[in-house]
């Protein structure tokens, strides 16, 4: 039975697989866009090299929905952020790392999608911002991050100072930047 729901939400375009993902994960509008649901914190407490008081849970997942053309706007946190894929469409993962060079990981179901993975990492302190390979469809994963993700680590981009960094992907970062 669940192999079948699990591939009728995957064929379903018309809204109701996001709307049943959103209810069936009690799923929230997140600050950079679309939804998600915290479904781990670590009890285990870990120190950054260099910080004496702030400890932090060593690990933390969420589960992350974008749907209906929204994007994950640039952002960047402190800590490592594995991004793992478990149904929709393909998601693209940029990330612009120290060099400025511009990386892209294609999530999705490796096994009926060649061109996808079901991992990728985006290591601290870049920046990245993700979207639905076609705005029309919606993508869950899941994001696990170590040591665990606190919203006082996390950084929204000034577009205009991203773009003057990187003006050779100044258009890019344009069109990724924060909704409205």
């Amino acid at each position: 039975m669940a192999g079948r729901r699990s591939a009728s939400l995957h064929n379903r375009g018309d809204g109701t697989a996001r709307d049943e993902l959103i209810r069936r994960f009690d799923l929230q509008p997140h600050p950079e866009g679309g939804f998600f649901r915290e479904t781990y914190r670590s009890a285990a407490q870990v120190r950054r090299d260099g910080e004496l008081d702030a400890q932090r849970s060593a690990s933390t997942a969420i589960y992350y929905l974008l749907c209906d053309g929204a994007h994950s706007a640039w952002h960047r946190i402190r800590s490592d952020e594995v991004w793992h894929f478990y149904a929709g469409e393909p998601l693209l993962v940029h990330v612009l790392d120290a060099a400025g060079n511009l990386l892209t990981h294609r999530l999705g179901n490796a096994l009926t999608q060649p061109d996808t993975v079901f991992q990728a990492v985006v290591t601290a302190g870049q920046w990245f911002a993700a979207e639905c390979a076609d705005p029309a469809s919606f993508a869950l994963v899941g994001c696990t991050v170590a040591p665990g993700f606190e919203f006082s680590e996390f950084e929204i981009a000034d577009v205009t100072a991203l773009k003057a960094q990187h003006p050779q992907h100044a258009a890019f970062i344009e069109r990724l930047g924060p909704a409205g």
